[in-house]
């Protein structure tokens, strides 16, 4: 992988584009601080519900294994993402820092416009992860859609280091 990288795989005509995404450390270590600034914008609002489709994989030598998807992590369909960020964040309730302070929202629907994450430190807790999904190296595709219709494309590749 040689490090952190990301990439745009819109075909140029998505309305979300993501235009810088920074991630710090590399690798990542679990548990650990993660630094993330990211830029992002979308031509036109997205509402509920939002597709995601993820699909995951990690470097065995040469070659890449796509991850199976297991307790909603690895290579996975996620057919509403607004409902499981109102599980994560019940509505009503206020974003969490450091969005709430730069003005990101966390609910459904995403209105139009520019959004920015200036370097924010955020916590990586000792998670219980599936050893598959530990130390290595990984390449994610996401495709966001809403009604048959591609929203944005994301590939990220990055390298993982858990304890």
């Amino acid at each position: 992988v040689g490090g952190f990288a990301w990439e745009d795989c819109g075909d140029g005509k998505d309305p979300v584009v993501l235009h810088s995404l920074s991630v710090a450390p590399d690798p990542i270590s679990i548990p650990g601080s993660l630094r993330i600034s990211a830029s992002v914008s979308s031509s036109q609002a997205v509402a509920a519900p939002v597709k995601a489709v993820v699909v995951v994989e990690k470097a065995l030598g040469d070659l890449w294994i796509q991850l199976p998807c297991i307790d909603q992590m690895g290579s996975c369909t996620y057919d509403d993402v607004c409902a499981m960020l109102d599980n994560l964040i019940p509505p009503g309730t206020v974003c969490p820092e450091p969005l709430l302070t730069y003005g990101i929202p966390c609910h459904c629907p995403f209105k139009a416009g520019s959004y920015s994450l200036p370097a924010s430190d955020f916590v990586l807790p000792d998670m219980e992860l599936p050893s598959w999904m530990t130390n290595g190296n990984y390449r994610v595709r996401a495709i966001v859609s809403r009604g048959g219709e591609e929203l944005a494309c994301i590939k990220l590749a990055f390298s993982l280091h858990s304890q």
